[in-house]
């Protein structure tokens, strides 16, 4: 019987084989015992078929367990193991009647061993052909034969029946050993895409915040500098505005990226500061007003940081995209139930169906899914652009005080 198992599967059926080492031993020594206490025939026959069963234990220690343990894989050790054995059983089963008590054990090792007919086929062997010689080296009475007939018949239906048996857990064993490994296979291609998921989610964010942050800001760097290289020779002190709004940038990008870094909140939330407060720092650096509706109050900082970022992207967007001398405004509006960001500019507008390659629009409407928001953009070529970004806000249910009584 071949099988295929896996490196769990065979750690567990090398925990069962011990079973069937006992039950092997358990049988060897109560036919050993039934050899040498019965009365016929005498002593001599005895001995010698005692001597014959005891050579099946180192045949079953150094070749069988072995070929057993492997399941029938092996099939050219398995066929000289049974010839083997079978051997060395049919002389005692023949000179000695109570020997045939040795096949309990034999049988199932047929099935473990061998295919299914081969299996059969021996099986009848083990309990036909020492019946045969037995009745015709010791030439018994009928009633013995009946009586030696009826036990063979008895072991071959008990042999057909465990052989059965035997070969439905093997094939479990081996069915169990297959989804073992597929599972194994499985779970392990799981744990790769999933932290492949990871990966790619991380770096999906990672991109967001390098954007929004530092590439922004040396956007903003390289934008000065080209003011102060127009400026230096016509207007000394708009350079000097426009140097000093250059060193705040580049201190904003170097704690943003510190921020980064370390896993921390945005460097303009990272003092604990109110959300309007942070984005009047930002406004600020655009020339942007902000204006606040609503009771202001502490919102989950994850939703904080979106709006912040979502600020940041369209305040960006804005200096590259709406031509000189466009405006922007900010508007922060708290709700029961949402918190709203709107960026609204006076610049030259596009079309919101033109399929765009840049990242910004894409990485706010992704930030703010995130956090179950929504981003619209409107717009039109000539009237300005409008982001309004809507996050929902946790509904707090308050504990009702008890009454004291």
């Amino acid at each position: 019987m071949t099988g295929t198992t896996g490196p769990d599967d065979s750690d567990v059926w090398n925990r069962t084989f011990r079973l069937w080492d006992s039950y092997f031993g358990v049988v060897w020594l109560a036919t050993l015992v039934f050899v040498l206490g019965t009365a016929h025939p005498g002593l001599p026959v005895r001995i010698a078929t005692a001597s014959l069963l005891l050579l099946l234990v180192p045949w079953y220690v150094i070749v069988g367990r072995p070929v057993l343990m492997s399941e029938g894989d092996d099939e050219r050790h398995a066929f000289i193991y049974i010839t083997g054995t079978i051997l060395l059983f049919l002389p005692p089963g023949v000179m000695v009647g109570e020997t045939r008590l040795m096949a309990f054990a034999l049988i199932p090792q047929c099935f473990i061993a061998l295919r299914t007919r081969p299996a059969l086929i021996t099986v009848i062997v083990i309990n036909i052909a020492p019946v045969t010689g037995w009745a015709v080296l010791w030439r018994p009475s009928p009633r013995d034969v009946f009586y030696n007939c009826v036990f063979a018949t008895v072991t071959l239906v008990f042999a057909v029946a465990v052989g059965v048996w035997t070969l439905r857990v093997i094939e479990q064993s081996s069915e169990r050993a297959d989804l073992i490994a597929q599972l194994k296979v499985s779970r392990e291609e799981v744990a790769r895409l999933s932290a492949e998921r990871g990966a790619l989610a991380e770096r999906e964010r990672m991109a967001r915040e390098i954007h929004d942050t530092l590439a922004q800001g040396f956007t903003s760097v390289l934008m000065l500098v080209q003011a102060v290289d127009a400026e230096l020779a016509r207007d000394v002190p708009a350079a000097r505005r426009h140097l000093e709004l250059m060193e705040d940038t580049a201190r904003q990008n170097l704690a943003e990226a510190r921020a980064l870094v370390a896993g921390r909140a945005p460097a303009d939330l990272n003092g604990g500061g109110p959300l309007p407060d942070a984005l009047r720092r930002i406004a600020a650096r655009h020339d942007a007003g902000v204006t606040v509706t609503g009771e202001v109050r502490a919102l989950p900082p994850g939703l904080e940081v979106v709006a912040l970022r979502s600020c940041q992207e369209a305040l960006a967007n804005v200096r590259k995209h709406a031509g000189p001398g466009a405006s922007a405004a900010v508007t922060l509006t708290y709700t029961d139930s949402t918190l709203g960001l709107s960026v609204r500019d006076t610049g030259c507008g596009f079309d919101p169906g033109t399929p765009h390659q840049g990242y910004g629009l894409r990485g706010l409407r992704a930030r703010a899914a995130e956090v179950g928001g929504t981003t619209e953009v409107e717009s039109g070529p000539g009237v300005g652009t409008t982001i309004t970004v809507l996050l929902p806000v946790p509904v707090v249910h308050a504990v009702p005080e008890r009454s004291a009584l």
